[in-house]
């Protein structure tokens, strides 16, 4: 991986990664765990060291969600085209 050093800031904390993806790509999803940091931590309160671990965690458990709603519309649409070629076969096969 060809990577530069960004300095990137996540819920106040200020650390420097090495990536290959671009610095604006980088602040964007620092910007994400920043505002799920937020999210996570109360009113009037300072983030505790594990708001940024608690945090990912958080945003794992979404990605897991949107993968399987999404693994589950690609299995319904896959059906649907199934049933939908079916009934095409056999129209065209009646008329033919």
């Amino acid at each position: 991986m060809d990577g530069r050093p960004v300095q990137l800031r996540v819920a106040g904390q200020s650390y420097r990664v090495v990536s290959s993806a671009s610095e604006a790509d980088l602040q964007r999803l620092a910007d994400t765990v920043s505002a799920k940091v937020a999210e996570l931590t109360p009113k009037g309160k300072a983030p505790n060291p594990n708001a940024v671990l608690l945090a990912a965690i958080a945003l794992a458990h979404d990605l897991e969600e949107e993968r399987s709603r999404r693994q589950r519309l690609e299995r319904r649409a896959r059906e649907m085209l199934r049933s939908v070629l079916g009934r095409i076969d056999a129209a065209l096969t009646l008329h033919g």
